[in-house]
């Protein structure tokens, strides 16, 4: 991956943790946190959509993060919330995660290409990666982990 690439990395994130990994979506994608609301289940729906919600009149799809990764489920806690994000063409989508961690500045310097091994998340979904504090968090294209024929 070339510098330019690499740069495009680059940039603020808002960080959250699913099992024992952190991962990173572009803070100018997060419209807003909010905490669990009751979820409807949508029959038919593929696996990784736990159902949809009612924000402020606004029915939105629920993306399991933990299903969308394979990840197994883990029993509901206080700090679960869903991050509202906004995809590439308008289209705003829940994702449900354990805990958000923080909001994150990552430089160019500070960023990698994915390896094309190793990791337990789809490799299309992943930006890079990013070094901060000892820790590397996986960087997600939100466009690209929201798609329509996701997970």
């Amino acid at each position: 991956m070339t510098t330019t690439q690499l740069s495009d990395i680059a940039g603020t994130y808002l960080t959250f943790q699913l099992a024992m990994e952190e991962y990173g979506v572009e803070i100018l994608k997060v419209r807003e946190i909010i905490g669990m609301l009751p979820i409807t289940q949508v029959p038919g729906s593929p696996s990784s959509i736990l159902g949809v919600i009612n924000l402020r009149g606004k029915v939105i799809n629920v993306l399991s993060m933990r299903g969308r990764f394979g990840l197994p489920g883990a029993e509901p806690h206080p700090h679960n919330v869903i991050i509202v994000v906004e995809g590439a063409t308008m289209n705003v989508m829940g994702l449900a995660v354990d805990r958000v961690k923080e909001v994150a500045v990552f430089a160019a310097a500070d960023c990698a290409s994915a390896p094309d091994y190793g990791l337990q998340v789809n490799a299309e979904v992943v930006r890079g990666l990013g070094k901060s504090g000892g820790k590397i968090r996986i960087l997600l294209d939100v466009a690209a982990l929201i798609s329509v024929n996701a997970g």
